[in-house]
């Protein structure tokens, strides 16, 4: 099947290319911006797991509760070039995982101060009215990184 493309683009004005990258590899970093993130939504959510293998093949997990609803994310890092390039793999059910066509790349370019962080979510195309939704998730999670850091 062929895949669609999620796209969102936040800049960043204070914080490096290398700091935006590292926000996504350090374990208490993600938990800090991630617990913001969700708590945007739900303010009693909370952040019960975070594992991160930071290499490529290495495997992270993530997990938050909102309103008692278990809500997993983990995947696979394919590439990992500190302040340039993070891609890694999107998945929320194992059949997902099967799949194997769920892939986020995260591409950081510096701009004054700052950076220009772009993320792709490219995903089967059985998600296409999930595109947007999509787009505004992983912005919500680049601003709860800069409020964070």
């Amino acid at each position: 099947m062929p895949n669609v493309t999620a796209r969102t683009e936040h800049r960043f004005s204070n914080h490096s290319a290398e700091q935006v990258h590292k926000a996504w590899l350090d374990p208490d970093m993600v938990r800090a911006w991630m617990t913001r993130n969700v708590q945007t939504r739900a303010p009693s959510a909370q952040v019960t797991r975070i594992e991160i293998d930071p290499r490529v093949g290495g495997r992270y997990f993530f997990e938050s509760v909102e309103e008692g609803e278990a809500s997993p994310g983990w995947g696979n890092y394919r590439a990992i070039e500190p302040g340039r390039v993070l891609v890694f793999t999107w998945f929320v059910t194992p059949e997902e995982e099967d799949e194997d066509n769920s892939t986020v790349t995260l591409t950081l370019s510096p701009s004054g101060n700052g950076c220009v962080a772009t993320m792709t979510h490219e995903m089967d195309e059985e998600w296409a009215d999930y595109i947007e939704p999509t787009a505004k998730a992983w912005n919500g999670m680049l601003k709860a990184i800069e409020a964070t850091i």
